[in-house]
């Protein structure tokens, strides 16, 4: 009997993510601690106004460029408040951030325009050509009419003869 002879295995099929060690993981989960826990007014109003972010990140996990414009319109509205939050680094201002609803809309407000945005923009870019081939249209047959003046409606009738 003949064996076939097996071909090694090759590097392309091993993940190129490295797993951690035990304690690896135990000091990235006591620095994602340390780090929360220092800057908690941060993490209170990103938690909070990226919210929308989360939720399409949830919702629709295989389309990224959605993710990508809500999460940039979301950013840019919570980013206003990380500002703030800088000059008066306490849990009770960035609560005092969360709860006033004006900032919330803006936070939220954002995410709901880079929505809006991801939505409407293919069928903006659909309207601007059709408008397009319309004005090229209208310009083919204002020359089709000019041709048919100039020849005159016999050589355009023997052409459509010959073809049938």
């Amino acid at each position: 009997m003949s064996r076939i002879p097996r071909r090694k295995p090759s590097n392309k099929n091993k993940s190129a993510y490295k797993i951690l060690s035990l304690p690896q993981k135990i000091l990235l989960i006591f620095g994602l601690i340390v780090g929360t826990i220092s800057m908690l007014p941060a993490v209170i109003v990103i938690f909070i106004g990226m919210l929308p972010t989360l939720t399409v990140l949830i919702t629709d996990v295989k389309n990224t460029n959605k993710l990508v414009i809500v999460g940039g319109f979301n950013l840019s509205g919570v980013l206003i408040y990380i500002f703030n939050i800088a000059n008066n680094f306490t849990v009770d201002h960035a609560f005092f951030l969360i709860c006033n609803i004006f900032n919330l809309i803006i936070m939220f407000g954002s995410a709901a325009i880079g929505l809006i945005i991801y939505c409407e923009l293919p069928n903006f870019f659909v309207f601007i050509s059709k408008i397009s081939a319309q004005k090229r249209l209208k310009t083919i047959d204002a020359k089709l009419e000019k041709l048919t003046e100039e020849w005159g409606t016999e050589i355009i009738n023997k052409r459509s003869e010959k073809e049938n």
